[in-house]
């Protein structure tokens, strides 16, 4: 399928403060609800039982989704399944890990509704991690979490961080008021998952006013897939990493599009896996 939109972004020498340029790594982050395709609202309802009961299409449709991103580096993924009824007890991280024939997969469960779901953020690597550590968001409603991964050492370390916020704005604010303190304890971040806000929103300033992280280009439409009105998966940087390309991708495969981004490491950053 052809992509949704795409930006090149060109660099100026003495712009901005991205050191001397190194390794290239293709990001992407995806909210994939739980292997269920969405093509219109009215399947929300009609498809609801989906949520909490296996159906036989969940597993042909994630294999497409593993064919569409294994040509990245690292992947994010919110709205996935550590293994409960609804997805046949499979963990469906490791699932895509193993379909798109990625060395690295791990998730953190932030949900659990008994037997029927186990809400999870997940990730796929290429390079294996230095630390993994995972946080619980504040909010009334508990359930959200962040997945704090580190490549290399800590004086030149590559941070990522995978969230799924809050649908309110209240618990947002929040949410970020955590989350820029452990973006301030590093120098190269990596910030990507559905923010449940748009670019510009009072959310988003307040990250970018309380820490160094930036949004390369505003608006790309991700949501819902079918007919994306709204912009609220995201990736941001630190303004140590240069961003070479962003692109929204046209993957009807979820009630979400998947954004993914080509970054410059600063030469000191080296990833193997």
């Amino acid at each position: 399928m052809s992509d949704l939109a795409t930006v090149a972004l060109q660099h100026k020498p003495g712009d901005d403060v991205i050191d001397a340029a190194g390794q290239r790594i293709r990001l992407l982050s995806y909210n994939i609800q739980t292997g269920i395709r969405t093509t219109r609202y009215s399947h929300y309802v009609t498809h609801s039982w989906k949520h909490v009961l296996p159906h036989a299409q969940r597993f042909s449709n994630l294999d497409r989704v593993a064919s569409q991103i294994r040509d990245y580096d690292i992947v994010g993924l919110q709205e996935v399944d550590a293994g409960s009824l609804r997805s046949g007890y499979v963990n469906l991280t490791q699932y895509l890990g193993e379909k798109a024939q990625f060395p690295f997969w791990y998730d953190q469960t932030n949900r659990r509704l008994g037997r029927f779901a186990r809400n999870s953020t997940g990730l796929l690597s290429r390079f294996n991690p230095t630390e993994i550590s995972e946080h619980r968001l504040p909010g009334r409603i508990p359930g959200r979490g962040a997945l704090l991964i580190r490549y290399g050492t800590r004086q030149d370390s590559l941070v990522v961080l995978i969230l799924h916020l809050a649908l309110g704005r209240r618990a947002r604010l929040r949410q970020l008021g955590y989350i820029s303190e452990l973006v301030n304890e590093y120098r190269h971040v990596i910030l990507m998952g559905d923010l449940n806000c748009r670019s510009q929103s009072a959310e988003m300033n307040y990250l970018i006013n309380r820490t160094m992280m930036q949004e390369p280009y505003h608006g790309l439409h991700t949501f819902p897939s079918w007919c994306p009105q709204r912009n609220i998966d995201h990736i941001l940087v630190t303004p140590t990493l240069q961003v070479d390309r962003i692109k929204v991708l046209n993957y009807s495969l979820s009630d979400h599009l998947p954004v993914s981004m080509d970054i410059t490491l600063p030469e000191s950053i080296h990833l193997s896996g």
